[in-house]
């Protein structure tokens, strides 16, 4: 035997305003989309129909307020009130019922629903202007699934009316501040008229339109207008404001630039508008990623929405539609590197980073941008064609932040000025300079190949200072460290430590051996025991312009020298930000209590 299933009306109201809608204030916008849904209906019948849509706030002394909405659409039969009013999931508006039924807003049959999450009943007086004779008629529904229709004498205009009655706790709904608020929300860019109406006053909410539809005299009193209306609506002062159009999705809109840099953990949403009404002020996968240094107003006409319409479907319409958005804010960037480098100058500085981002994903963009860019360097903060300027020789980078706060010092004393590719975007982009750009080099720099320009010593000064390597290499013997010793700058720092992936790898191995459980920590031993080479895995590079260094190598104290090398090892490590490992802690606590040894043995002589 088939069945059918029941379906627990109240308990589907508690779905829609708790999970499925945002808020019970969507109940102006589900009655002003299905108001503006019968008017472009009536217009397959009538093309030249001019549509209104009002809202009548009454507010008598005995009972609760009543919102009265009215439209001049198309209006309702008996037989449609029975499929379309009293079926949950049946719309008038699918594509059974009309040619063209993307025309509408409203595709799901659920929308009058929401009127329950601020009134108790739900009356609607409607009258076909379809072909025949259709009586004006009223339908009551409840929140109990229960509704009743009967037919109205009298003359009735073509259109509907929804009577909403004001349940407890719902009050602030039926206020004339807030349903004007609520109009110009969700219907300020609708191309009917909408009127709210108390009493004798009367106020159209949408006068104005569409800002970005309007004709201007000029660019930049386009421009003005679009920044007023970016502050009006989202309440912030922006730093320029870019026309949107794209032929997928059939969307138009503008995207204002963010005064400010955005946090990248931040969630980039949008204000977005289906067929003019209001559908989501959280949109978020409608433009690029790249695209965080705008926040956007767009209305689009051929895009699916969810079912609660407060969102995309995401499909190719979207994503051929989200290129496109793209393809116009790269345009924008472009005309200004061609007309105004100043402004173009002031953006980069405030969103370099999205601009990274969009030059790693495209290479047109990535000529055009790369030389504006600016990157962090030993000498100061400098785009590349600064950079290049006084550095012809080509771009050297290092490829983290950490081995650039070691080498950065070291790298400006020699009068070589190396990049900090270690931030996001940053190493991608320096490494691909050279294959768009052959003519100039782009190498990655570290400590280990900074040395090779470290000045070396002369014969007499090596023979003098073998002893003090042997000692040094016997001393970090254990932590798999070479020495060396060279000249450079600046004369200050004792030692320079660098190691390779290699080095890096087997680091990280001794850390996480730390950490693992036993059986994990045999399985880490294993692979280290796979270097059989003995070969040292990082090396310390002593400078022997340091006063320091030059009285270790003079000293005859072998226990002196060693010790020292330990601590001088420990601390190139922490200027390098290379975190210590257990050994290197302990030699760290043992050097620390050796050193106040002597200092107390040389107080009590």
């Amino acid at each position: 035997m088939d069945h059918k299933f029941q379906i627990n009306l109240r308990g589907l109201i508690d779905l829609l305003s708790n999970h499925l809608y945002s808020g019970p204030e969507v109940f102006a916008r589900e009655l002003m989309q299905n108001g503006v849904d019968a008017i472009r209906a009536r217009t397959y019948f009538e093309p030249e129909h001019a549509g209104e849509i009002s809202v009548e706030i009454h507010h008598p002394s005995a009972r609760m307020p009543t919102l009265v909405f009215t439209d001049n659409g198309v209006g309702l039969t008996e037989d449609e009130i029975h499929r379309f009013l009293a079926t949950i999931g049946e719309s008038s508006k699918k594509k059974d019922n009309w040619d063209r039924p993307t025309d509408f807003i409203g595709q799901f049959g659920i929308g009058l629903l929401s009127c329950f999450m601020v009134s108790d009943e739900i009356v609607v007086v409607t009258r076909s202007m379809k072909p025949g004779d259709h009586p004006a008629m009223e339908w009551r529904g409840k929140p109990d699934g229960t509704y009743a229709i009967k037919i109205l004498n009298g003359e009735f205009a073509y259109g509907t009316q929804v009577y909403l009655t004001c349940k407890k706790g719902s009050e602030e709904f039926f206020e004339v501040a807030k349903v004007t608020e609520l109009m110009k929300h969700y219907g300020g860019l609708l191309p009917f008229p909408i009127k709210v109406i108390l009493g004798k006053s009367s106020e159209t909410i949408n006068a104005d339109g569409a800002p970005w539809r309007s004709k201007y005299n000029s660019d930049k009193a386009r421009t003005a207008a679009l920044l007023r209306y970016g502050e009006s609506v989202l309440g912030s002062r922006f730093f320029d404001a870019i026309p949107l159009k794209s032929d997928a999705g059939r969307i138009d809109g503008v995207a204002f630039v963010l005064p400010f840099t955005p946090s990248l953990a931040s969630k980039r949403t949008h204000r977005v508008y289906l067929k003019n009404m209001l559908l989501s002020e959280e949109a978020d996968n409608l433009l690029p990623e790249w695209a965080f240094f705008v926040k956007a107003i767009v209305n689009a006409n051929d895009l699916r929405p969810t079912a609660s319409r407060e969102s995309f479907y995401e499909d190719e319409k979207l994503e051929a539609a989200r290129i496109s958005l793209g393809e116009c804010l790269k345009s924008y960037l472009i005309e200004l590197s061609q007309k105004d480098t100043r402004k173009l100058s002031e953006l980069i500085e405030l969103h370099s980073l999205s601009i990274k981002a969009l030059a790693v994903q495209d290479e047109d963009f990535y000529r055009l941008f790369i030389n504006w860019l600016p990157f962090e360097t030993a000498m100061g903060h400098m785009n590349l064609t600064e950079y290049l300027k006084d550095n012809p020789g080509g771009i050297r980078y290092v490829p983290t932040v950490d081995q650039f706060r070691q080498i950065a010092r070291v790298a400006s004393a020699q009068n070589m000025n190396v990049i900090n590719g270690g931030y996001v975007h940053e190493a991608e982009l320096l490494s691909r300079y050279s294959e768009v750009f052959p003519d100039v080099s782009s190498e990655p720099i570290d400590p280990a190949g900074l040395t090779q320009n470290f000045e070396d010593l002369t014969l007499a000064e090596q023979q003098k200072t073998h002893r003090f390597l042997e000692l040094a290499d016997a001393a970090l013997k254990k932590f798999k460290c070479g020495t060396e010793l060279r000249k450079f700058q600046p004369k200050e720092m004792a030692a320079l430590y660098s190691t390779g992936a290699e080095g890096k790898f087997f680091r990280s191995l001794e850390q996480s051996k730390e950490l693992a459980n036993p059986l994990w920590s045999g399985v880490l031993d294993n692979i280290a025991k796979r270097d059989t080479s003995g070969m040292p895995q990082s090396q310390l590079c002593f400078n022997f312009t340091n006063p320091l260094i030059q009285r270790l190598v003079a000293i005859d104290r072998d226990r002196v020298i060693a010790r020292s090398v330990q601590m001088l090892y420990v601390q190139a490590l922490l200027l390098g930000h290379h975190p210590l490992n257990s050994k290197e802690m302990a030699l760290l606590n043992e050097g620390l209590l050796t050193m106040i040894e002597w200092g107390l043995e040389t107080s009590s002589d």
